[in-house]
């Protein structure tokens, strides 16, 4: 960590920003309860009805303004061999898994679920290069049940880091998530500090990783995207 890079961190790390996903459904959203306000009061004048919906509207309005908001992140620690939390939420599932769709042999899966609550915005978690960017149509169910990451709608994103080893993330859409934006492109290389993409309205990332990869959070522990570091991968034997 340089000291450059911690003074730029500390001016910038409590600034929050909209998402550009969040203008149009805010400018959207926006203009619906200022037409909801005018009509209520031409029809209804300063009843307690008028200001009972009005406020109503207002917090669901809210509630999509914090949604979309995208703080502005920068990860201080050393970025060789370290898997950074590509979202905000909460540790649902750490364990071995087998991995059918890709690697289709065993990986350690950390899963992150991301409630209503969090920012939806997602990070890259590793530095190299992406080799694989894939959509997959689906369901919608929940996206904490463990059926969720192969059978919800959801995309899978194949990262190789810098020692030659595959990490994929996958972007899963939960009961309230109907869209899944991946920026991440095949043949790129990739940064932590990036952003992976955005999931809008509730919903779930994994990440897969070897396993001998030494694991550094646990279940029901809560992750800040870009900050918390989730993993740290064995040296190469060049690194060696």
């Amino acid at each position: 960590m340089t000291p450059a890079k911690t003074t730029i961190h500390n001016k910038r790390r409590n600034k929050i920003r909209i998402h550009h996903e969040g203008v149009q459904p805010l400018i959207v959203g926006g203009l619906v309860l200022v037409v909801i306000a005018f009509i209520l009061f031409k029809l209804l004048g300063s009843h307690p009805v008028t200001y009972i919906v009005i406020g109503i509207v207002a917090v669901v309005y809210g509630i999509m303004v914090n949604f979309f908001r995208c703080p502005i992140r920068m990860y201080l620690g050393p970025t060789v061999n370290s898997v950074v939390a590509p979202a905000d939420g909460k540790v649902v599932v750490v364990e071995e898994v087998d991995e059918d769709e890709y690697f289709h042999d065993k990986r350690i899966m950390v899963s992150i679920f991301m409630s209503l609550w969090n920012v939806h915005a997602n990070w890259i978690p590793c530095d190299g290069s992406v080799i694989k960017v894939e959509h997959h149509d689906g369901n919608f169910r929940a996206a904490y049940l463990p059926k969720a990451s192969t059978e919800n709608e959801r995309s899978t994103i194949v990262i190789r880091t810098q020692n030659g080893q595959d990490i994929l993330v996958r972007q899963i859409a939960g009961a309230v998530a109907r869209r899944i934006v991946t920026y991440a492109e095949p043949n790129t290389e990739c940064f932590i500090d990036e952003h992976l993409g955005f999931i809008k309205f509730g919903s779930r990332v994994d990440v897969y990783l070897p396993l001998d990869t030494e694991i550094l959070v646990k279940v029901g522990q809560s992750t800040v995207g870009d900050e918390t570091l989730i993993a740290r991968l064995k040296e190469s034997a060049q690194e060696e």
